[in-house]
């Protein structure tokens, strides 16, 4: 699902509300948890998952094209860990909880 199926989804299970008024909130919703993470915070909403930064150490890659090792630099990159309830969800009620992701 992207953003415009999200907030048409909402527009129609809340006739009540304006097309425009989902879109805000919707947008509004996404730029705080962006700028929360911004700001190093973690986000955690529950029965659904928890959005955290996670640091990547600065590290020598390879350039794929020639095999050259390159310097990739100290990053940060969003991290997203579901919350139990929507594992269960997603397993049919299994727990779900020995973390074995394939």
């Amino acid at each position: 699902m992207i953003k415009s199926e999200l907030i048409q989804r909402l527009t129609e299970e809340n006739p009540h509300l304006y097309h425009r008024d989902v879109e805000r909130i919707v947008s509004t919703v996404f730029d705080e948890i962006a700028s929360a993470l911004s700001a190093g915070d973690r986000v955690e909403l529950r029965g659904f998952g928890a959005f955290s930064v996670k640091r990547r150490d600065a590290r020598m890659g390879r350039n794929p094209r020639t095999g050259e090792a390159v310097p990739v630099p100290e990053k940060h990159v969003p991290f997203f860990k579901t919350g139990k309830e929507l594992r269960m969800r997603l397993n049919d009620g299994a727990d779900g909880d020995d973390d074995d992701e394939d």
